[in-house]
């Protein structure tokens, strides 16, 4: 069985492999600088394709995450994602609420592994404040 790699960045966890287009678009979403009050930011992330975990849920995804992973969540690029227009990528929780799920746009990726990163803000607060459709777009007054 194939294990999620130990890396330095967070990690965005392709599981689609159908449009090489739309994974490239999301991509670059990510790495698009963010610029919030005259500051500009990057999401410190590394991209991760293997077709060994090509189809699988975030609870198999689960599974495959080694004893020690230094970091608390992981963003999955899946079917879901690529397949809709603002290409939510779903975020996992795996500390305080393992296996806790939320979807997000790719411009508020940086956001959240900065904040998640350093324990500024709590995977909960991402996950309380998605919108109706499950998608967190934002703080409110952001």
């Amino acid at each position: 069985m194939t294990l999620i790699p130990n890396v330095r960045d967070s990690l965005v966890i392709r599981t689609d492999f159908e449009d090489e287009d739309a994974w490239k678009a999301v991509c670059e979403l990510i790495r698009a600088p963010v610029h919030i009050c005259g500051d500009t930011f990057y999401a410190s992330v590394d991209f991760l394709e293997n077709r060994d975990l090509r189809n699988l849920t975030g609870e198999e995804l689960l599974t495959r995450v080694p004893e020690g992973y230094v970091h608390s969540f992981l963003f999955v690029v899946d079917t879901v994602t690529l397949r809709s227009p603002e290409f939510p990528v779903l975020v996992i929780d795996l500390f305080a609420e393992r296996g806790r799920t939320f979807r997000a746009i790719p411009s508020e990726i940086a956001a959240i592994v900065s904040n998640l990163s350093i324990a500024d803000l709590s995977f909960f607060e991402f996950a309380d404040e998605v919108d109706e459709d499950g998608v967190f777009r934002g703080f409110p007054g952001q």
